[in-house]
């Protein structure tokens, strides 16, 4: 998900620039004039007009550092090392000093400065074109290993930045880029559909690759074709493995019945290696299942064990769950990997289908292995127990003593500051840098900070970053609670259900926008908000209006309750009709599934599958959150939600 930068209200404004100008020693109004001073000193920094920078009003500023910043990259490539280095050490504890680490390695790499770059680099960087001038510069002082790195840039079914060419060009001149890894990647940009790059590395190949060549035009054209292509492809068949891989990838994908039966005719005949044989059968495979094409099964049953696939044997399962084939939801569980098949998902599976055979004792044992989790098929297996839900709720305690230690940190000055002159995105940036780089204490510290500055989207995401994920008041803060219990009464709605529905939509920022456009807490297309804002009577809001959050969360609710009403109530379909709309649930109802858990495992879409799960598990926790912790009395579903058949039956008359 795309997310704007995080706005806050005045007050909140207010009370950062106050508490900053305290712990400071400064009144807020001196605090105001330097920050003023500093944010047109930052515009004029980003544009190299240093005249308009007045040092002596900013020099003590605790975002100077971001003027610095900007003043030494405009002098690169010609700063030398040792300015970058002293930048880099004074400014450790912030991301300043990993992006002009960044900004030197592009502009000595671009330079063909190698030795500066090299002086500066900490190993690999990240970004492709960083990473080719690094890797250029590291050829000189150890060639295997810029080699091999060469090569995996290179092997790519994508053009890559221009910066990589000259790397690349010497790779080519010393062999390492031969004409097998030309065709390779000429492979790989055929399986991806970039078409000129294809026909670009067709042309650096000589008259020994003609053969290939011609079979891969034919084959572009018309997939059927494969079949009458020849067994050993190039100098020494070094093309056969490559070709046999992109050209069956697009045959599958085309028609996977008719690929399936060319792969019959061809596998026998072609001498390729178990590990050359595996990528195609596994495409195969995972087609057929999705597809399910008839006449496969018995094939992928034979070959799935050699696959090494997580997600084939997932759609085996799933598969076997379709056809209430118990004994093989059994069997293909225990042919996943151990840390797959230790999932919460298939122990539950796991469960229901032993009780399913009548086997009491190992359904409880895998039930009980389940229950440990705290997801929705934790969850579900605890119900199956009778037992409530392991929460693993972890209580954290500070004090404003520490708060204020906190408070004082530089990272988090210059956390407040940024926000002080609207720079939110920066601000985010120095906030997660002190979180991930502070060790796992300070990261407590500083959610308990941004809980009480009220920093929602930013607790979350603090607790993301530090990986707090047993801190459940912290992750699933009450944020908009009153607003949620508003319009949870007035619409009729669960409203523990439309907080958590604002928790996997956009974690709590009010600006989130998607990249198909849906925007703000509940993330509503606009076209939705406009037709929800007519029903309603009220007027439009507009691509900015539906961002304010207590409008966003009345619309959200609004638009929620009409799919409850479509479907009776129901929850788990409303949730899924929110995420793939409503005529897709009425399909997916149309297959006439008994069980609200086979009818989630029956969903297609991976999306929709993961979206129901987390919403109805993360309702849980807000409703034992609101309980103290508690989830006695909190149930994952109703008894009607758990014993209603999934089918047409299920959408109300209209």
């Amino acid at each position: 998900m795309l997310v704007l930068p995080f706005r806050h209200s005045a007050r909140a404004l207010g009370t950062a620039l106050l508490g900053t100008a305290l712990l400071a020693g400064l009144p807020a109004l001196s605090w105001a004039a330097s920050d003023s001073e500093l944010r047109e000193a930052l515009e004029a920094a980003r544009e190299q007009q240093w005249e308009r920078v007045d040092e002596r009003s900013i020099g003590d500023h605790p975002l100077y550092g971001y003027v610095e910043y900007h003043r030494l990259k405009g002098q690169l490539p010609n700063a030398s090392a040792d300015q970058v280095q002293r930048f880099i050490a004074q400014y450790a504890d912030s991301p300043l000093a990993g992006w002009m680490r960044g900004q030197a390695i592009a502009h000595y790499g671009h330079a063909g400065r190698y030795s500066d770059l090299l002086a500066v680099a900490d190993g690999e960087p990240a970004g492709t074109a960083r990473q080719c001038y690094y890797y250029s510069a590291l050829l000189a002082t150890n060639p295997q290993q810029a080699n091999q790195a060469g090569l995996n840039l290179w092997r790519v079914g994508k053009s890559q930045p221009n910066a990589c060419d000259p790397f690349f060009e010497r790779l080519r001149a010393n062999g390492t880029i031969d004409a097998k890894a030309i065709w390779e990647r000429k492979m790989l940009a055929w399986q991806a559909g970039e078409t000129r790059l294809s026909s670009y590395l067709g042309g650096l190949l000589n008259g020994q690759w003609q053969t290939a060549l011609a079979s891969a035009d034919s084959v572009v054209q018309r997939s059927g074709a494969i079949t009458q292509i020849a067994s050993c492809l190039g100098p020494e068949c070094a093309a056969t493995a490559s070709f046999y891989r992109a050209a069956m990838q697009q045959y599958t994908r085309e028609d996977t019945l008719a690929a399936f039966t060319a792969w019959q005719t061809l596998s026998p005949r072609l001498n390729l290696t178990s590990s050359e044989r595996q990528p195609i059968e596994e495409e195969l495979a995972f087609y057929a299942l999705v597809r399910d094409v008839p006449g496969t099964l018995s094939w992928v049953d034979s070959v799935l064990p050699s696959l090494d696939s997580e997600r084939v044997l997932e759609l085996r399962v799933r598969h076997a769950l379709a056809q209430r084939d118990w004994n093989g939801v059994i069997h293909w569980i225990a042919e996943m990997p151990p840390v797959q098949q230790e999932n919460s998902r298939w122990q539950y599976w796991l469960g229901r289908a032993n009780a399913q055979l009548g086997n009491h004792q190992a359904a409880e044992a895998r039930y009980q292995q389940a229950a440990l989790d705290r997801s929705f098929y934790g969850f579900a297996a605890s119900e199956k127990l009778g037992q409530p839900y392991q929460l693993n709720l972890e209580r954290n305690h500070f004090d404003e003593a520490s708060r204020q230690r906190i408070a004082q940190l530089p990272a988090v000055v210059r956390t407040e500051a940024l926000l002080r002159i609207g720079e939110a995105g920066l601000a985010n940036s120095e906030w997660l840098h002190a979180v991930q780089s502070g060790g796992p204490a300070q990261a407590r510290a500083l959610a308990d900070y941004a809980d009480h500055q009220q920093w929602h989207a930013r607790l979350v995401q603090t607790t993301i970053a530090g990986e707090l994920w047993d801190a459940l008041d912290w992750r699933f803060p009450e944020a908009y609670r009153d607003s949620f219990q508003h319009w949870g009464r007035q619409t009729g709605v669960d409203p523990y259900l439309l907080m958590a529905i604002s928790r996997r939509e956009s974690a709590y920022n009010p600006n989130a926008l998607s990249p198909a456009g849906a925007r703000g807490l509940m993330q509503l297309m606009p076209g939705t908000a406009s037709q929800v804002s007519r029903e309603l009577g009220i007027s439009d809001p507009g691509a900015y209006g539906v961002l304010d959050p207590e409008l966003n969360i009345r619309l959200g609710s609004t638009y929620l309750r009409d799919k409850l009403q479509r479907y009776q109530g129901n929850r788990l379909a409303a949730a899924a009709a929110y995420n793939a709309g409503p005529g897709r649930v009425d399909q997916w109802l149309g297959n006439g599934v008994e069980a609200f858990d086979l009818f989630v495992e029956s969903i297609p879409y991976r999306e929709t599958r993961d979206y129901v799960q987390a919403v109805l598990s993360y309702r849980v926790i807000f409703e034992s959150l609101a309980n103290g912790g508690n989830s006695d009395g909190v149930s994952l579903l109703s008894d009607s939600e758990q014993q209603v058949s999934y089918d047409r039956a299920l959408l109300a008359r209209r």
